[in-house]
């Protein structure tokens, strides 16, 4: 089940690990200490986590023809804005504007999880997930991860698995 670290038992956890805990999902938490100078958060991760960048996802919320939509791929490549677009039925995708990402997820840049957010969002999980037993996602602040099953991840997040990343 679970795994906890001494630093997550002192603060309580965070909306994804508490989504976690609820769903009886078996994950294992993963803190490090988060350099703020690192010029990647997601390398930073599996730097600290010594894990291959293939295996750590970040999470990127995008604007998809106006709506808001979570993107998780690998820390190794880049989203690809138009495969995104069209694993969601849309036509164009761009960047959601930070400020307005933290808002409705409720999660600080660099810490954006896919899990636990304030506002459910439609969200798509890179095919490539799937090639690995588990994957580490952000667990809601930086210098804090979760390492889950991809499929897990997809049921809980209700995402579609496409290949958006490149």
């Amino acid at each position: 089940m679970a795994k906890k670290s001494k630093k997550q038992q002192q603060t309580g956890g965070t909306p994804a690990t508490v989504a976690l805990t609820a769903a009886g999902t078996a994950y294992t938490v993963h803190a490090y200490d988060h350099d703020p100078a690192h010029p990647s958060y997601g390398e930073e991760a599996a730097e600290a986590m010594g894990v291959s960048p293939d295996r750590v996802f970040k999470t990127l919320v995008a604007d998809v023809d106006g709506a808001l939509t979570v993107a998780v791929v690998p820390v190794a490549g880049q989203l690809d804005l138009k495969a995104l677009a069209a694993a969601v039925g849309g036509k164009r995708a761009t960047m959601a504007d930070p400020t307005l990402a933290e808002r409705t997820t409720g999660y600080v840049r660099g810490g954006i999880s896919p899990l636990g957010q304030r506002r459910k969002l439609p969200t798509v999980l890179d095919a490539s997930a799937s090639a690995h037993p588990t994957i580490c996602v952000s667990a809601g602040r930086r210098g804090l991860e979760v390492e889950l099953a991809p499929e897990d991840l997809r049921q809980l997040t209700q995402a579609i698995l496409a290949p958006i990343g490149r």
